[in-house]
C-alpha cells in the first residue's frame, strides 16, 4: 500500500507494539493531527460481544463532559406545550406533521432528533429515511421522551451515542484535536465508564479486547485497556 509522506511519518512515531496510557495516546494523537481541518479523536472498543444475539448488543448514549466540538443541530417532533418546551431548550428545528412532511420531501438538515411517544405514529413513516441514517428517535437511547428540554440540552453540550457493530467494534468520536489532551482524556474516561457500565450479562470471556485511538487522518494508537483508573497520569 502506498502511503503520502505525512501518514509514514506519523506510523513511524507511533510504537505498535505498545500499550500506551491514555493521557500519553491523547497527546500523540494531537501531535500527529496535521489536516488543516480541527481533526475529529475517536476511540475504538473492540468488544468480546456477540451482537448477533439478542442479549449481547452495546448500544447507548452519554453525555461528554467536556462536549463533542461539534455543532449538533437538533430537530425536535413535538406539538403544542412541549413544542415550546424543545423551542426554548434550544432546539434547530421543532415541529410535528409539518416536519414529517418536510422530511418525507428530502430535508435532512439535522444531525439528531428527538420526540414526543405520542408522535412516535407520525414518525414511524420515516423508517426508511432516518433508520438508515442513525436518526430514528429511540427510546432505548432516550430521544423518545416527555423530558424534551433536558435531552435537547444534553444533545446539544456534547451527547454521543455508541453501539457496538457487527464485529463488536464501538466508534465513537470524542472531541476534536483542538482539544487539550487532559480534556480529551475526561471524555474518554466517562466514554469507558458507560462501556464497562453496559457490559452483558451473558458475555463471556475477556469483554473489552482492546482500544484504540486515532485523529480523522492520523493512524491508530494502541491504549491499554487495563487503565482504568489515573487515566490522566503518564505510562
Amino acid at each position: 500500500m502506498k502511503r503520502g509522506k505525512r501518514m509514514t511519518a506519523s506510523l513511524a512515531a507511533v510504537d505498535r507494539e505498545r500499550l500506551y496510557s491514555p493521557l500519553e495516546a491523547m497527546r500523540l494523537a494531537k501531535e500527529m493531527a496535521s489536516a488543516k481541518f480541527d481533526e475529529t479523536v475517536e476511540v475504538h472498543f473492540r468488544l468480546g460481544v456477540d451482537t448477533r444475539q439478542a442479549d449481547q448488543q452495546v448500544r447507548g448514549s452519554v453525555s461528554l463532559p467536556a462536549g463533542t466540538g461539534k455543532d449538533v443541530r437538533v430537530a425536535v417532533f413535538a406539538q403544542g406545550e412541549k413544542a415550546k418546551e424543545a423551542e426554548e431548550a434550544g432546539a434547530d428545528i421543532v415541529g410535528a406533521d409539518d416536519l414529517v412532511e418536510k422530511i418525507s420531501g428530502g430535508f435532512l438538515d439535522f444531525d439528531a432528533t428527538v420526540a414526543t411517544p405520542d408522535m412516535m405514529s407520525k414518525v414511524g413513516r420515516l423508517g426508511k429515511i432516518l433508520g438508515t441514517r442513525g436518526l430514528m428517535p429511540n427510546p432505548k437511547l432516550g430521544t423518545v421522551t416527555m423530558d424534551i428540554a433536558r435531552v435537547v440540552g444534553e444533545l446539544k453540550a456534547g451527547r454521543v451515542e455508541y453501539r457496538a457493530d457487527k464485529f463488536g467494534i464501538a466508534h465513537v468520536g470524542i472531541g476534536k484535536k483542538s482539544f487539550t489532551a487532559e480534556a480529551l482524556v475526561e471524555n474518554y474516561g466517562t466514554l469507558l465508564d458507560e462501556i464497562l457500565r453496559v457490559k452483558p450479562a451473558s458475555s463471556k470471556g475477556k469483554y473489552i479486547k482492546s482500544i484504540t485511538i486515532s485523529t480523522t487522518m492520523g493512524p491508530g494508537i494502541k491504549v491499554d485497556p487495563l487503565r482504568t483508573r489515573a487515566l490522566l497520569e503518564e505510562g
